[in-house]
């Protein structure tokens, strides 16, 4: 049997799912009292006090780090993948709906990486909307960054930054080798763009851009594991995910548009 681990990234007391695939780790933990029943993230090698720049992804450094297992994956408090409709939702609890061990088990025999429906931007790219709604200067500088460092990834970050969809969130399943080289290639990356990068003025909302940059890279990564034969397009799997709360979606239009239109950056999460 194998030994499988979806890291709930959370940092604040919240229910979690009542399975052994389900870990919820603290986010940030080095920077806040503990809560109870919850794995820190501030134990061995770890990132936990820069969760205010890193947000969710201090769990996934953790997990590289210290979390022995033969598959990882990382979701939210509240996103989850789950395989069940939304009208089964409705009419159930919300932790009864997420994905169950019974349900991953035989994705993960026949694909190597599971991540979360794509999501759409129809009038915008993935450049152009990072460029309206925060810092292009970021992603320009990430691009840098890979033909310094990673050269032959150029190619699949401009094809990716010039698609209208992606797989945010910074979701996935997959088994823990090539969970490793993922964050190996990716943390690396962002430690650089850290150094290279100014923080001087930015508020708290905007602090958080290396989460937002990895959603990014992660589909470069990819793209370029496809390119290069590493992965056939038919090992990576889409998975429907649910969201516990409401989303305010006549204000995320409006400053999609806002941004779109006037570039009007945003100012906080929705």
């Amino acid at each position: 049997m194998s030994d499988i681990k979806l890291c709930i990234a959370c940092h604040k007391p919240c229910d979690v799912p009542k399975s052994d695939i389900y870990l919820p780790v603290q986010a940030g933990s080095a920077l806040h009292d503990p809560i109870p029943g919850f794995t820190p993230d501030n134990s061995g090698d770890n990132i936990s006090d820069q969760n205010p720049m890193f947000s969710e992804l201090t769990v996934v450094y953790w997990a590289w780090k210290n979390l022995p297992c033969d598959y990882f994956g990382l979701v939210h408090y509240r996103r989850y993948f789950t395989m069940k409709s939304k009208s089964y939702q409705k009419n159930r609890e919300e932790l009864e709906s997420v994905l169950t061990k019974e349900e991953l088990e035989p994705m993960l025999k026949q694909y190597q990486v599971l991540v979360p429906k794509k999501r759409h931007y129809y009038i915008e790219t993935i450049y152009s909307h990072y460029a309206h709604t925060f810092d292009g200067k970021q992603l320009n500088l990430t691009k840098e960054i890979l033909q310094k460092k990673y050269p032959e990834y150029v190619e699949s970050f401009d094809r990716v930054m010039n698609q209208r969809s992606g797989y945010m969130f910074n979701m996935f399943i997959m088994n823990k080798k090539l969970a490793d080289q993922y964050c190996e290639w990716l943390f690396d990356i962002l430690f650089t763009l850290v150094k290279e990068y100014s923080a001087d003025g930015l508020s708290g909302f905007e602090m958080r851009y290396p989460g937002r940059i990895s959603e990014r890279l992660f589909n470069v990564w990819l793209d370029y594991q496809v390119r290069s034969d590493v992965l056939d397009p038919n090992e990576i799997h889409e998975v429907p995910y649910m969201y516990f709360g409401q989303i305010d979606w006549k204000r995320k239009i409006t400053s999609f548009l806002a941004a779109k239109l006037f570039h009007k950056k945003y100012t906080k999460s929705f």
